[in-house]
């Protein structure tokens, strides 16, 4: 193209010179073929301005200096001016060579400078390492024109198909940039000179910036796991120590001669209860460690959720009105651990009646196609919408009335845990002032959603 253009454009200035005769001497428009060489050499280069200039030159001689149509020249005077006119036309060459050579340089740091911005952004921004090294390399690879090119965390040698530039932060090796093998030495050359420096210094910021990231996470988490020590030790402090000091008080009054027959039965009752609400509380601890540890893993076996809701009820002995059951009928088989969410709806259940102000608290289980869901509903006070999710936290306590403190704060969180371990759902709706509705959605398999079938359900343990 470069010389197709080359001709063109001296056969274009060789016609405009015949009518410019006309009004100056032809020794003199020998400048318009300079026209045809700036143009050619600011577009392919030195070697092909030149080539233009030296056509131009022998077009000069043969079409309008004297005597035109020859290759001779009459005049010693028109010598001067086809070697003044080369001088020129290469001077020329090489000057628009130059500024395209510039130009070309500057247009080369421009879009390096974009792409270290975009490597910047990609590597410093994204929240994978990997994904973003990927990404940095993809965009390189567009940048420099190359078919691929690659960005990895390791030493690596250079092979048969590709380049291997280390990647280095003083004596510390950061990783490897792989280009292909066939790429031209001058993107090799700009690779090695600008752009893997720059990359070297986003690639050990990256690095840092995951490792600080790190020990954000992992500052984060050992705060988090001593605000839990904290709250578990002042728990446990609390509720351990109530529980103690009335057994305590109980059995010095119990082994005093003058307690009589009826007043040691009442001591024994306060011993029984505190013993039992004591008993509860190590459960809970020792639960929500197992949770929280992944240790608790369900015991799969069939079971009858009417059946579990019922020994819940007596484990809390509610039984006698304070709890209003309405069970479906035909309620299908579920394939859970019994024990666990027997476990989950007394946790629950005591939660419903600890707020419901003393109004009986109601249970009401249906099923599904798929499905069973069942609904512990008290009429207390409710919970804000902002504590819905919180009231699951472990030893977070809502507080409302007069039952703040009441609790350990392990009840709710071990009820879903355990829920969430059988494959199941619990969540809380209410509003305040309206009472509160935990809802229990349990997974019924495929092939006992229909009825219990001949299976025999098994009753939790007690």
């Amino acid at each position: 193209m470069g010389f197709g253009v080359a001709f063109a454009a001296v056969g274009l200035c060789t016609a405009v010179i015949y009518p410019l005769k006309q009004i100056a001497p032809a020794v003199s428009l020998g400048v318009v073929y300079l026209l045809a060489v700036l143009l050619i050499s600011a577009n392919w280069g030195f070697a092909l301005g030149l080539f233009t200039a030296l056509v131009s030159a022998t077009a000069f001689n043969f079409f309008h200096l004297p005597p035109a149509g020859h290759f001779t020249i009459r005049d010693p005077e028109n010598w001067v001016a086809l070697v003044a006119f080369l001088v020129a036309a290469g001077l020329a060459s090489s000057v628009a060579d130059l500024a395209r050579a510039r130009a070309r340089e500057a247009n080369e740091r421009r879009r390096e400078a974009d792409l270290s911005a975009e490597m910047a952004r990609v590597l410093l921004r994204g929240d994978r390492l990997d994904e973003a090294l990927a990404l940095a390399a993809q965009r390189l690879a567009q940048a420099l024109g190359l078919p691929s090119a690659a960005i990895e965390l390791e030493a690596i040698e250079s092979d048969d198909r590709h380049l291997a530039f280390p990647l280095r932060d003083g004596s510390r090796r950061l990783g490897t940039l792989l280009v292909p093998r066939a790429s031209s030495e001058r993107v090799l050359r700009r690779l090695q000179v600008r752009v893997a420096p720059a990359l070297e210094a986003l690639l050990a910021a990256a690095l840092e910036r995951v490792r600080l990231a790190s020990e954000v996470v992992e500052t984060a988490a050992l705060r988090r796991g001593d605000v839990v020590k904290t709250a578990l030790l002042r728990t446990v402090s609390h509720d351990l120590r109530s529980p103690l000091t009335a057994i305590i008080t109980a059995s010095d009054s119990v082994a005093s001669p003058r307690v009589d027959a009826s007043e040691r039965e009442e001591m024994a009752s306060v011993i029984r209860e505190e013993a039992g609400r004591l008993a509860r509380l190590v459960d809970n601890l020792l639960d929500l460690s197992r949770l929280q540890a992944g240790a608790a893993e369900p015991r799969r076996e069939w079971c009858a959720i009417d059946e579990v809701i019922e020994s819940a009820a007596e484990e809390l002995d509610a039984s006698g009105g304070a709890v209003a059951l309405s069970l479906g009928k035909e309620l299908p088989l579920l394939r859970a651990d019994a024990a666990q969410l027997e476990r989950a709806v007394a946790n629950v259940l005591e939660n419903a009646l600890r707020h419901s102000g003393g109004h009986p608290v109601s249970v009401r289980a249906r099923g599904g196609a798929n499905r069973i869901l069942v609904r512990i509903v008290d009429r207390g006070p409710g919970v804000p919408s902002a504590q819905l999710e919180r009231v699951f936290e472990p030893f977070y306590q809502a507080g409302s009335g007069g039952t703040e403190g009441r609790g350990s704060g392990l009840g709710l969180a071990i009820a879903r845990g355990f829920v969430e371990a059988n494959g199941g759902r619990l969540w809380l709706e209410s509003l305040p002032a309206q009472g509160a509705t935990f809802v229990f959605e349990l997974p019924v398999p495929a092939a006992e959603a229909t009825s219990r079938g001949p299976s025999q359900p098994t009753r939790a343990a007690r």
